[in-house]
């Protein structure tokens, strides 16, 4: 049944359960759009993505058997999927500046190979060069045949050879300075060179939410692949059950995984 974008359609939300009325046209990336939770079209495609991975079909959250042998986390993850995930699955929510506390960049080694799934939801384009370490770290955190569920903002969809936009290609030794509600970066580089930044872009508030990058789509396939993934799924259909469209296929979520221990 096809749909035009001013439809009305009633929805389940797959996070709290809540049946509700919106417009095709309405249901955006990130706007929040249940009346109960406020999740939004990205929030809830992560549990869709998560439960076909590791269920082999998209389920609401309170549908979700209970599976503690099933061990994941996430990075820094909104709380109104995190906590009901937890009382499903062994989930724990990490996060980059409090505890529990968890540095992509910097894992320790014990964590390797010791979970099922890893949820990153626009993450990666706030870390810092070479945003490859987070890539193959992830990789390294999963068990054979874990799967990585993934977003990012990312343009080009389709289109090969299309390299991310770094904002900072020679980042170093920086910080970010304020003067009159003002932000500047200012950058050191290995060579000594002192560089400014203005036109900074953050996403909820200054500081580690600085956008460090812009991917596209080619960048982020070819990110996975070297980092060891494969069967990267482009999660770019409409789940309407749930509240789930796509009209355009750009910064849609993802879910890679790791090789089958046998393959």
């Amino acid at each position: 049944m096809r749909h035009t974008p001013n439809a009305p359609i009633v929805f389940h939300c797959n996070i709290c359960d809540r049946e509700n009325h919106a417009d095709l046209h309405k249901l955006t990336r990130d706007d929040p759009s249940c009346s109960k939770c406020g999740s939004s079209v990205r929030l809830r495609s992560i549990v869709q993505i998560l439960t076909t991975e590791l269920f082999g079909c998209s389920l609401r959250i309170s549908e979700i058997p209970r599976s503690p042998e099933l061990v994941g986390i996430g990075m820094s993850c909104w709380n109104g999927y995190a906590d009901r995930l937890a009382r499903h699955l062994r989930f724990r929510n990490t996060f980059y500046h409090q505890e529990p506390r968890l540095d992509i960049t910097r894992i320790d080694p014990a964590m390797e190979g010791s979970l099922d799934f890893v949820i990153a939801t626009d993450v990666f384009e706030h870390i810092v060069l070479p945003v490859s370490t987070a890539f193959e770290n992830t990789r390294k955190l999963l068990k054979p045949d874990g799967v990585f569920i993934f977003s990012v903002p990312f343009t080009h969809p389709g289109v090969e050879s299309q390299p991310a936009l770094e904002h900072f290609p020679e980042l170093h030794n920086y910080s970010i300075q304020e003067a009159d509600g003002h932000f500047r970066l200012k950058n050191t580089t290995r060579a000594g060179e002192v560089q400014y930044f203005d036109d900074l872009v953050f996403h909820g508030g200054p500081g580690t939410t600085l956008e460090m990058r812009l991917f596209s789509e080619w960048s982020i396939l070819t990110e996975m692949e070297n980092a060891g993934f494969h069967d990267v799924t482009i999660y770019s259909g409409s789940d309407l059950r749930h509240g789930i469209y796509w009209p355009e296929k750009w910064s849609v979520p993802m879910a890679a995984r790791t090789r089958p221990r046998h393959v």
